[in-house]
């Protein structure tokens, strides 16, 4: 899943990870002129005219604009403006972007994918399968560090793209892979031609001045302030229909209402406890949706202190929290969320509920922590300052591990600060993290978090046992069997507690009833819209 996103892991790769668009709507659509529907029934004759500026605010500044390394959710809503994918999901069906169709081959070993004819990049040159395969071959370079590399390797093997022609690329596979298809779904091509002699992709300065083939090219960046996007006439899906695309960075949560409020920022994602405010100035479209997305607190193994390596430690810790309560604290009501107890969410396949839970006996947190020899437990907990959940739930924690013996240290810093440091392998300064992770609908997608040798194992969990059943799991072409991997994984992952699993939360946007063409945009996990080109001003 690419990675992911505020300040949480949107693995989206995820996310991942991420389609015909909902109510039949294409994106491909090229249309500029439509008739709506009135209240009434009627049609009202509405030309839909070109021009005009979104602004969208954001919590953080992006960590890097490039689809091969974003991981936080700001990062990802950017880049998804900005680069085009070879194709998206949405309930179980595709919608092609770059892409012209995608076909398997009889034995299951070959993806042939066909680009559509006349691509080109930001800065004109042509987009072909040598980018596809460029990115393709980048992304499995090990010297490239690039977090959707363990997706493509299947059976301790790599995918291999090999290019037929400038618009064919076939994807052979090692083996049988039913999770191959929602990787791809992850892969957002970047130029050859840009990147072909750069050393280091993640840290090139070539990703200070993005280009892309989305439909809005890079314009301009001042640090802790905006990204501005300009309309991409050339786009494929057919000219936007904004001028422009700012994303406005807004660290305090309250002042950000007030700009969403005043008309500075358009579009923002709300906090439960603020819906009622903004919902109340009756200028705004709020847009509950669910993103498949998991709120959890993280058990930092790695940790100086040594404390959480323990998986009864971990246990104990989890046992003193309720997950009920903490929804009430954090999501002011069950509307928002519902209690989770498996790593996997509701939306992927062969997900269950039905596995060991930790929760709400402090008698047994008491035990465990006395039979594993530990006691006066130190903790620091990071929590990204004006996330209200996080504020609300890092008080929770805090105040409910004190019953136990725990004593908390609230570790409260920006957003970027946040997704830095928790996003940092190397991090050992802190036991504790509230995040959250949107990783799509293949369970395979997760092994980036939970296999022990994973870039982005943030946890630093470790089980022989778990990396042998997911590798088993991406080849298992048994629907049944693959089923039986899968709960097996979700029945030792709770039972270790490398985390604990608190809520799997809806997402509210607030959209200004300025802007039309929302459903054909189409909500997505993570980005907020699929498709930024379908939104017009009014």
């Amino acid at each position: 899943m690419r990675k992911g996103l505020s300040g949480v892991i949107t693995l989206i790769l995820l996310t991942f990870l991420i389609s015909a668009c909902s109510g039949g709507n294409t994106a491909t659509s090229t249309n500029k002129n439509q008739t709506p529907a009135t209240n009434d029934g009627t049609t009202a004759s509405t030309e839909i005219k070109d021009g005009g500026n979104l602004i969208i605010g954001v919590a953080a500044d992006p960590v890097i604009l490039n689809p091969n390394y974003a991981g936080d959710r700001v990062s990802l809503t950017i880049d998804q403006a900005l680069y085009a994918p070879l194709f998206q999901v949405n309930d179980g069906k595709k919608t092609f972007y770059l892409a012209d169709s995608l076909t398997l081959s009889e034995d299951n070993l070959t993806y042939t994918l066909k680009l559509k004819s006349g691509l080109t990049w930001h800065d004109g040159e042509k987009l072909t399968a040598d980018d596809v395969v460029f990115t393709i071959d980048s992304i499995l370079d090990e010297k490239q560090n690039s977090m959707l590399r363990a997706n493509l390797f299947i059976g301790d093997k790599p995918v291999k793209a090999v290019k037929v022609d400038d618009l064919t690329v076939e994807f052979k596979l090692p083996q049988v892979s039913p999770a191959f298809e929602a990787t791809l779904v992850q892969v957002f091509p970047i130029p050859r031609h840009i990147f072909e002699n750069e050393t280091d992709l993640e840290k090139s300065t070539k990703n200070a001045n993005p280009v892309g083939s989305g439909p809005f090219k890079f314009k301009e960046y001042k640090a802790g302030e905006y990204v501005t996007l300009e309309r991409f006439d050339n786009y494929f899906g057919g000219k936007p229909h904004l001028d422009s695309v700012t994303y406005r960075i807004a660290k305090d949560t309250n002042a950000a209402n007030l700009a969403l409020q005043s008309g500075e920022i358009n579009i923002k994602y709300l906090d439960p406890q603020d819906v009622g405010t903004i919902e109340a100035s009756n200028n705004f479209e709020i847009l509950p949706y669910s993103e498949g997305r998991l709120s959890y607190l993280l058990f930092n193994a790695n940790s100086d202190r040594g404390a959480l390596a323990k998986k009864e430690v971990r246990q104990a810790l989890s046992l003193a929290l309720s997950r009920d309560e903490i929804i009430q604290a954090a999501y002011s009501s069950s509307e928002y969320a519902d209690p989770a107890k498996s790593f996997l969410t509701p939306d992927a396949l062969f997900y269950t509920n039905d596995v060991p839970s930790f929760d709400n006996d402090v008698e047994k947190a008491k035990e465990l922590l006395q039979s594993a020899g530990v006691s006066d437990l130190k903790l620091r907990l990071i929590v990204s300052s004006g996330n209200k959940a996080q504020e609300a739930i890092s008080l929770y924690v805090q105040q409910k591990l004190k019953a136990i013996g725990a004593e908390v240290e609230l570790q409260n810093m920006d957003a970027s600060a946040y997704g830095q440091k928790f996003s940092d392998m190397n991090s050992t300064d802190f036991e504790l993290a509230i995040a959250g992770y949107i990783m799509g609908y293949d369970p395979d997608a997760y092994r980036i978090l939970y296999t022990s040798t994973a870039d982005s194992n943030y946890s630093h969990y470790n089980n022989a046992e778990v990396d042998k059943l997911f590798n088993e799991g991406a080849g298992e072409a048994d629907v049944t069997k693959r089923g039986e991997i899968y709960k097996k994984i979700q029945e030792i992952i709770a039972d270790d507690a490398p985390i604990y699993p608190i809520a799997n939360t809806k997402t509210i946007v607030a959209v200004s009833k300025n802007y039309g063409g929302l459903e054909e945009a189409v909500l997505k996990p993570v980005v907020i819209f699929e498709d930024l080109s379908k939104i017009y001003l009014k």
